[in-house]
C-alpha cells in the first residue's frame, strides 16, 4: 500500500509594508479622527476594491531606533516580548489615486489603547507604516437591498459602502453611536435609509436592527462592530433567513476586553462568530 503524501501549500507572500506620512489631521467628531497620508512609498500600496480594505499597522517602541520595513520575523528572535512591534487593524476609509493619499479614520477614547491616542497626537510628516490591504465585502449592485449594521467602529467602512452603492439601490443603514454629537455627514442614495441608534450598550444596535421593517426580496446584509453585538445579530439574520454568502459579519472589538486580550480570544470559543446556514 503507497501513501501519497500532499505538498503542503506554499505559504502566503508576506503583504508589503508601507510607509506614509501624514499629510493632515481631521477632527470628524469628538471621538473620531481622520488621518489623511501621503509620501513616495504610496504606489506599493495595491488598492483591492474592497470597501472593508483594512491594513494592519505596525507600532514599535521610538526608543528601540528601528526603521521600516520591519523584519518580524527576526525581530522575535532579538527582541523581548514586550519589546515586539504591536499590530492594529483598520479600516481604509478612501484611496486618492491621483491626489496620491490614503485616509484612516480612527475612534479615540484619550489615552486608551495604542493607535487612537497616535492619532489623536499625529502630526504632518508623522510617519505610519503597515502592510496589507485585506478585505472581503463590496456592495452587490444585484442586491435587491442593502442593510448595513454597524457601530462607531465599523462606521469609516459603512460609511465607505454607502459611497460604492449605485444611484438606484435600496437599502437601510444602523449605525450605533453614544449620541448625536458622534453623527458625522454620510453620502448614500436617496433610496438608502440612515438610521442613528444613541446608545453605549452593544445590545442597543442588535434592538434597532430587529425592529426594522425588512424590505422586500433578499438582501445583502454588512454587520460589523462589538463582538457580542454580532452574535446577537447572527442569530437575528438566521431567524430571518439570510446566507451565508449574502451576509459580511464581524466583531472588530469586545466590550471590556482590551485589544490584545480581544484578539487572543479569537482563538478562543467565547471570540467565535458561529456562521449562519449556507
Amino acid at each position: 500500500m503507497s501513501i501519497v503524501t500532499p505538498f503542503p501549500r506554499p505559504p502566503k507572500p508576506a503583504r508589503p509594508q508601507v510607509t506614509l506620512e501624514v499629510l493632515r489631521r481631521e477632527q470628524l467628531s469628538p471621538h473620531l479622527v481622520r488621518i489623511v497620508l501621503t509620501g513616495e512609498q504610496f504606489d506599493l500600496f495595491e488598492a483591492n476594491g474592497k470597501t472593508d480594505a483594512y491594513v494592519k499597522i505596525i507600532f514599535v517602541k521610538p526608543e528601540l531606533g528601528l526603521t521600516p520595513p520591519f523584519d518580524i520575523a527576526g525581530l522575535r528572535e532579538t527582541l523581548s516580548p514586550e519589546d515586539l512591534p504591536v499590530t492594529r487593524t483598520y479600516t481604509v476609509r478612501s484611496v486618492d489615486a491621483a491626489a496620491r493619499t490614503l485616509t484612516i479614520d480612527f475612534v479615540v477614547h484619550g489615552d486608551e489603547g495604542l493607535a487612537g491616542p497616535w492619532a489623536d497626537h499625529a502630526r504632518p510628516g508623522d510617519r505610519l507604516t503597515f502592510s496589507g490591504p485585506g478585505g472581503g465585502y463590496a456592495p452587490d449592485p444585484a442586491a435587491d437591498w442593502h442593510l448595513f449594521a454597524a457601530d462607531q467602529s465599523a462606521l469609516p467602512a459603512t460609511a465607505a459602502a454607502l459611497e460604492a452603492l449605485p444611484a438606484d439601490a435600496r437599502g437601510i443603514a444602523v449605525i450605533q453611536v453614544s449620541d448625536a454629537s458622534e453623527e458625522i455627514r454620510l453620502t448614500a442614495p436617496a433610496g438608502v435609509e440612515v438610521r442613528w441608534v444613541h446608545d453605549v450598550e452593544p445590545s442597543a444596535l442588535v434592538d434597532a436592527v430587529s425592529e426594522a421593517t425588512w424590505l422586500e426580496g433578499r438582501p445583502q446584509v454588512f454587520a460589523h462592530g462589538e463582538r457580542e453585538a454580532m452574535k446577537g445579530l447572527r442569530n437575528l439574520f438566521r431567524d430571518r433567513g439570510v446566507l451565508r454568502p449574502e451576509l459580511s459579519l464581524s466583531g472588530y472589538w469586545a466590550k471590556g476586553r482590551t485589544e490584545d486580550r480581544f484578539q487572543a480570544e479569537k482563538r478562543e470559543p467565547i471570540g467565535v462568530i458561529e456562521p449562519v446556514s449556507d
